[in-house]
C-alpha cells in the first residue's frame, strides 16, 4: 500500500493503518516536537498526545492527501496547548524559584533559542518547521494552511527579529558580523 492508501484507509478506520502512517513520519514528528519542548521526553509525549488526537478525529478529515499536515498542525496544538498550560500552572513560590533556577540555566542556553523564545507564535512556527525541520516554503504553508507568501514574509521577519534579539558576548550578532 502507498502512503494516500493509508490515509485513506486511516481516515476509513483502519487504525493499523493510521499507526503505520504514524510509524512512518515519526523521525519526522519528533523533531518537530522536539523544536517546540526542547526535551526528548516533553517532545515523546507530544506525540503520544497528537497520535491518540489524531486517532480520535482521523474520520473528519477530508482530504487523506493531506494526512501529514494535518497530523503536523495537530502536533504543534499539542506542543503549544503544552507551553500553554506549564505557563498558567505556575504557583507565584514556584515562579520564584524558576527564577532563580533559570538564571543558572540561562549562562548555558544558546541565545538562539532565547532569542526563539522570544518570537511571536507565528514567526516561531515557520521557523522551527523551516531550520528544524528542514521543511519547504510550500509544505509549511500547506501544514500552516496560509499562503506562501504569508510564510515567506513571516520567515523574514523572524529572522530579522532573531538577529535584534541574538548576543554574541554581548554585542548584537548582526553588528559582529559587520
Amino acid at each position: 500500500m502507498e502512503e494516500k492508501e493509508w490515509a485513506a484507509a486511516a481516515c476509513n478506520g483502519d487504525e493499523e493503518a493510521y499507526y503505520r502512517l504514524v510509524s512512518l513520519h515519526r523521525r519526522r514528528l519528533y523533531g518537530i516536537a522536539y523544536g517546540y519542548m526542547r526535551s526528548e521526553g516533553d517532545a515523546l509525549e507530544m506525540l503520544q498526545e497528537m497520535t491518540c488526537r489524531g486517532l480520535i478525529k482521523c474520520h473528519k478529515l477530508r482530504d487523506p492527501g493531506a494526512f501529514i499536515p494535518w497530523l503536523i498542525r495537530i502536533l504543534i496544538h499539542c506542543c503549544m496547548d503544552e507551553l500553554k498550560r506549564r505557563k498558567r500552572s505556575i504557583h507565584l513560590t514556584e515562579h520564584h524559584m524558576a527564577d532563580q533556577i533559570t538564571e543558572m540555566k540561562e549562562e548555558d542556553r544558546l541565545d538562539l533559542e532565547k532569542a526563539l523564545d522570544r518570537l511571536k507564535p507565528n514567526y516561531r512556527h515557520v521557523l522551527i518547521l523551516k531550520y528544524y525541520d528542514d521543511m519547504t516554503v510550500t509544505e509549511i504553508a500547506r501544514v500552516l494552511e496560509r499562503s506562501e507568501g504569508t510564510i515567506k514574509t513571516w520567515i523574514h521577519q523572524g529572522l530579522k527579529q532573531i538577529r535584534n534579539k541574538m548576543y554574541l558576548g554581548g554585542e548584537l550578532w548582526h553588528e559582529r558580523t559587520k
